[in-house]
């Protein structure tokens, strides 16, 4: 069975944009990212002995294989078809190895690193504005998205937003700017209890700060699954934009 029979049968679809839920004019990284959101839902990890989610996993891989070759990419939108000779989509490939290449994991030392280079820059900013939008002023959602931030970074990143509200970047909600200080209390404790939840087990399993950290980050990561804003998923797909440039550099 030919890739678009097999995205059509398991993603109701052929199009090989729709099938990563991106538009036919996506940017690399948004391919990168497409790819990266849709293949984490059937990683063989998460669903393993589930035939069907390694499949689908496969068929995600080749899917982006196409559509990040420039040349296949062009041919596909041209033509609507797909080369099935093609050495990126040999059946005997591996594909975990392939999909842990392109997303490897991160340390502690990234996530440190990757920090002190996000905070207040302007690509927070404009990241923040959308959470903004996105949750129409509701501090409590945007603290829970929010890349990078805990609850001591609440002062900074409310500065961010009442600024963007004053250069009318974004719309007034009352919700943010009338917010009661029983709400703001009770995110605080909330914050609280799960800053001491994280320390009580890291002291009872005897874990150390990095293992804490991943620990917590994995957690995180699951309450949010469904909307992929997880702290994880998003600082994966921009590291990988960085070593994308650096593999492409690298071959040139």
């Amino acid at each position: 069975m030919g890739l678009l029979q097999q995205c059509a049968e398991l993603f109701n679809t052929s199009n090989l944009y729709e099938v990563l839920c991106v538009a036919k004019e996506a940017s690399d990284a948004e391919l990168r990212r497409g790819y990266y959101k849709l293949s984490l839902q059937v990683h063989p990890d998460r669903a393993p002995g589930d035939e069907q989610a390694t499949i689908k996993f496969q068929v995600l891989g080749k899917v982006y294989a196409v559509l990040s070759d420039k040349d296949q990419r062009a041919v596909y939108d041209e033509q609507g078809v797909v080369d099935e000779e093609l050495d990126s989509l040999n059946q005997d490939r591996n594909w975990e190895e392939h999909w842990r290449r392109l997303f490897p994991k991160i340390t502690l030392q990234d996530i440190i690193d990757f920090e002190k280079q996000y905070k207040d820059s302007e690509e927070e900013k404009q990241d923040l504005k959308k959470l903004y939008l996105l949750h129409e002023g509701d501090m409590d959602r945007i603290m829970e998205s929010a890349l990078c931030s805990s609850h001591d970074d609440e002062p900074r990143v409310r500065n961010i937003l009442q600024q963007a509200i004053d250069d009318k970047d974004v719309p007034v909600y009352r919700v943010f700017t009338h917010e009661s200080a029983k709400k703001k209390a009770t995110r605080r404790r909330k914050a609280e209890k799960e800053q001491q939840e994280a320390e009580e087990l890291q002291r009872e399993m005897g874990l150390s700060t990095e293992d804490s950290l991943v620990a917590m980050i994995q957690r995180r990561q699951k309450s949010k699954e469904k909307d992929f804003n997880s702290f994880i998923s998003d600082l994966e797909a921009k590291y990988c934009k960085k070593s994308s440039k650096g593999k492409k550099a690298k071959k040139n």
